[in-house]
């Protein structure tokens, strides 16, 4: 978990890569942010980066469909990888061979082996790659997992996330999409709000009769954790009416209570007989009136602050491989309908 940092007085510089939906959403971070520079794009669709560059006001900027040309041409201190999850173990693994930090996008790979792969590939070059689980910057997730921590020892944890959704085409592609493109954030909350790791799973992935994909978009999961803990996970794509929060909604049982929360803001807490309990207060929107992505701002600013100081940052590469491992264990108990080890990062 040991890698170099920048020590030169100076915004660190930074490549997008991917123009996509997230890469758009990524540019205006490192345009935000003063210790942090933007001085290139890279899309395989080099006019994608060049149009997305526009937009923004930096036509100047150097684009192009090659990263290793702009880690020539440009030197830059870190890339963001934006791409497909199939292009993460390329773009990561290039960065980071020739001496460049990386800040993902979940998820870090398509398979254990990849991820692992690129681990070793960063603490080869040590340098810093972490991928940007954005929910566990939410102000409210923060509040509850200060709550769940005052619950004494757990038991039981419990999500949910249920949601009508029909909008990202690749996911009509594949086999579980649930499981291969959303539950890492349900998993990787489970692990940031318990502080436990998983250590073997059941898990059922299925079609509903009703819906539109043509792979298994629903799934219950039920995780043995460390500590004895059990977590359960309920999910589907295709849950018309009374969808959950894009967070999922949250149950935690302890020696010294309960307390749920509905994945927004709302925290209500039921203490055992004899204990006093109160639900956390989320902190104050670092950046009120935004209208941009939740958890990139705060995302970048800990990756920075990683590199400046060597403190790794959550979901530094060593850590989100726990998280990764959780869905990888997952899928295949779906796949073989058996109770499966979650292989150990």
């Amino acid at each position: 978990m040991t890698f170099d940092t920048v020590d030169e007085d100076r915004p660190l510089r930074g490549v997008v890569v991917g123009a996509g939906f997230i890469g758009g959403q990524w540019a205006p971070e490192l345009l935000a942010n003063p210790a942090t520079r933007l001085v290139g794009w890279v899309d395989v669709e080099p006019e994608r980066a060049r149009a997305s560059a526009a937009k923004l006001g930096l036509a100047g900027l150097p684009t192009g469909p090659s990263l290793t040309s702009l880690l020539d041409g440009e030197e830059p201190d870190f890339v963001v990888n934006c791409t497909v999850p199939d292009a993460h173990y390329e773009v990561t693994v290039a960065a980071l061979e020739r001496g460049v930090s990386v800040l993902s996008e979940k998820p870090m790979a398509v398979s254990l082996d990849e991820a692992r792969g690129m681990v070793a590939a960063a603490d080869r070059a040590r340098r810093l790659f972490m991928v940007n689980q954005n929910r566990r910057y939410m102000p409210a997730l923060v509040a509850y997992r200060r709550t769940v921590a005052d619950l004494g020892a757990l038991g039981m944890l419990a999500s949910e996330f249920l949601m009508p959704y029909r909008g990202a085409d690749f996911l009509s592609t594949l086999e579980h999409p649930l499981l291969q493109d959303m539950a890492i954030h349900l998993f990787d909350a489970a692990r940031a709000v318990s502080g436990a790791d998983p250590v073997a799973v059941y898990c059922e992935s299925f079609r509903p009769p009703w819906t539109w994909y043509p792979g298994a978009c629903s799934a219950v999961a039920i995780f043995e954790m460390t500590g004895g803990l059990r977590y359960t996970f309920t999910g589907s794509w295709s849950a018309p009416g009374l969808p959950s929060s894009w967070t999922g909604s949250w149950r935690a049982s302890g020696s010294r209570g309960t307390a749920l929360w509905d994945g927004e803001a709302a925290i209500t807490v039921g203490a055992a007989r004899g204990e006093s309990l109160k639900p956390g207060e989320p902190e104050p929107d670092p950046h009120p009136g935004r209208r941009r992505f939740t958890g990139l701002a705060e995302g970048l600013a800990e990756f920075v602050a990683g590199l400046r100081t060597g403190s790794p940052p959550q979901g530094e590469c060593h850590d989100n491989l726990r998280s990764l491992a959780m869905v990888t264990a997952a899928l295949e108990s779906a796949r073989t309908g058996s109770r499966v080890p979650v292989p150990a990062a």
